[in-house]
């Protein structure tokens, strides 16, 4: 292959990879716009709602940690291409999802299907791209992710708003098609490690239990049988780090976390950043769409003040990064991120959308500061042979910290409403679970501004 050629073709891998990190946050973002809408539809409580947006999560953090280990070894491009193909298949089924129990099912195989791109995209990006641009290049594939959220809000207020909400997943199953198009007439190069290792089936098994009964108990805390499914999932945590620190070929290389303080400590401050930040969306559409009835557009065109915001600071940053040190960078991020989550904290009925803005533009500029250079420090402190595990690790972290934070979003709105559907007689008591939320979150980005400082300290 000619040089050119090799250069035009990781151009194309550059622009598909970025385009489907673009249409994943794309799609939950614009979906979460549209829940009041989905939620008439199909009469279900603020509770039941919330699984829309989960039930992505769970199977994304179920399947990332086997799809990234096997990515290594049966092929990234393959794990990529398939992962699209069913994506598209998901897409559609949502599409015409007739209940509420369809749809959930449809956005948890479009989490399977997000499982193997969030698993093989970075680790393809740094395999093609020399290591002096791999800050670039990441900071390129955050900003798709931001650029995505930043368009989603309007996007999807506009389209739910004129065709309904199903026309979201319409647009998505095309966009999806062009990008596997161009995987199959584009990208040729496959990127494997050669392993004869035995998969690791009783890692995976143990870890998938455990994640989804920690998650969907602690989602439904405080009941007494949530609970206990709570305390079981932390149970089967600690037995898979036990039995994988056993084996030959884990399914995930615990080794990683215990002797690369880099590596453990950066995943940490990941697993904080989007714990203490993903459900902000969510709850803030429901609070300007329920609380200022707003229409789902004019809530769109408020929430798109972070995103924006985390685009533009997401795409220097990375290439900030690649010469400053990434920690500094991602500890001032989260910083500057509690701040912003500081300032929501003091919402009420009476709230100026000004102040809102102001506050969503300054958790943006925090989260963009952190995400690229923490990103950049997790797959620059690993060998080439783990960056697809390295990738899905990361990967994980982002969902099951998104997950943990829309379980704490829906645990808070449990607490004061039930199973209540959110109406003018509760405002107030929904006002109270939004404000708890946000207080929650505000402590966890300050506690994650000394992860990111102890992750400097290289085992």
């Amino acid at each position: 292959m000619k040089e050119t050629e090799v250069r035009l073709n990781k151009y194309v891998l550059l622009a598909v990879t970025m385009a489907s990190n673009f249409l994943n946050p794309l799609m939950g973002a614009a979906v979460n716009v549209a829940l009041p809408n989905i939620g008439q539809e199909f009469s279900m409580s603020a509770v039941g709602l919330s699984w829309v947006s989960m039930s992505f999560l769970l199977a994304s953090s179920m399947f990332l940690i086997p799809f990234g280990k096997i990515s290594d070894s049966w092929g990234r491009r393959k794990m990529f291409l398939y992962s699209n193909v069913l994506l598209m298949a998901s897409s559609l089924f949502c599409a015409f999802a007739f209940s509420t129990e369809t749809l959930i099912v449809g956005r948890s195989l479009q989490g399977i299907a997000a499982a193997g791109i969030f698993a093989t995209s970075m680790a393809i990006v740094i395999s093609a791209f020399e290591p002096h641009q791999r800050g670039k290049m990441i900071g390129l594939n955050v900003m798709a992710v931001y650029v995505g959220l930043s368009i989603a809000p309007v996007l999807g207020g506009v389209l739910t708003s004129a065709w309904g909400w199903r026309s979201l997943f319409y647009i998505n199953t095309g966009a999806i098609l062009l990008i596997i198009i161009a995987i199959l007439t584009k990208i040729k190069t496959e990127w494997v490690v050669p392993s004869h290792a035995k998969f690791d089936l009783g890692g995976t098994f143990i870890y998938m239990i455990s994640i989804s009964i920690l998650m969907y108990g602690f989602s439904h805390l405080p009941q007494p049988d949530a609970i206990l499914l709570t305390i079981l999932g932390v149970v089967g945590i600690i037995v898979f780090v036990k039995y994988e620190l056993k084996q030959a070929n884990p399914v995930l290389e615990m080794k990683l976390f215990f002797e690369n303080k880099l590596f453990a400590y950066s995943n940490l401050s990941a697993f904080i950043n989007y714990a203490a930040t993903f459900a902000i969306t969510f709850v803030l559409s429901l609070y300007l769409q329920y609380v200022k009835g707003l229409s789902p557009k004019e809530a769109g065109l408020i929430l798109i003040a972070q995103p924006v915001v985390m685009a533009i600071v997401a795409s220097f940053s990375g290439k900030l990064s690649d010469s400053k040190d990434p920690r500094v960078l991602a500890s001032l991020g989260m910083g500057i991120s509690a701040i912003g989550l500081i300032m929501l904290t003091f919402i009420n009925q009476d709230t100026h959308t000004i102040y809102i803005i102001v506050a969503l533009l300054i958790l943006g500029f925090g989260f963009g500061m952190f995400s690229s250079p923490n990103t950049n420090s997790i797959m620059s402190s690993v060998e080439k042979k783990h960056l697809g595990l390295a990738s899905a690790t990361v990967s994980t972290m982002r969902t099951t910290g998104m997950m943990f934070s829309m379980a704490v979003a829906a645990l808070s709105i449990h607490v004061f409403l039930g199973d209540a559907i959110i109406s003018v007689t509760n405002l107030d008591a929904f006002i109270a679970s939004a404000q708890t939320v946000i207080i929650c979150f505000a402590v966890l980005c300050i506690v994650g501004i000394f992860t990111s400082l102890v992750g400097r300290r290289k085992a």
